[in-house]
């Protein structure tokens, strides 16, 4: 643990965005009518909080294993695509979240790829 009683995963500025992005996704969703809760609400909370999760459980790993996790991280984000792709449809989100959402996950992804490849 670093001085500040954190870990050092939390100081990554992916993890900060994935934190960030998955309040995001709680807050706007929270607002969604009760017949999606069990659909499309559960699903994209679970997948943008994954994003968050596995930067954390894979940082107390090996190198290796965290790099598996950073893997499995980047699927939390791919996984947010077509569930936001529906929410748009069904009318939960208007486009200009549509967008800001696929680029934060398309950022992330993007940054956890980067992530992978400094772990050596």
């Amino acid at each position: 643990m670093s001085e500040n009683n954190g870990f050092r995963f939390e100081e990554l500025q992916v993890y900060q965005r994935a934190l960030n992005f998955a309040n995001e996704v709680y807050e706007i969703s929270n607002q969604w009518p009760r017949e999606h809760v069990f659909s499309l609400t559960d699903q994209l909370r679970r997948a943008s909080l994954s994003v968050a999760l596995n930067i954390a459980e894979g940082a107390s790993r090996t190198k290796l294993e965290f790099k598996r996790f950073i893997t499995i991280s980047r699927g939390s984000c791919h996984e947010c695509i077509p569930i936001i792709e529906i929410a748009f449809r069904q009318k939960l989100i208007d486009i200009k979240r549509k967008e800001v959402w696929l680029n934060e996950v398309t950022t992330l992804s993007k940054m956890l790829s980067k992530l992978k490849s400094s772990i050596v």
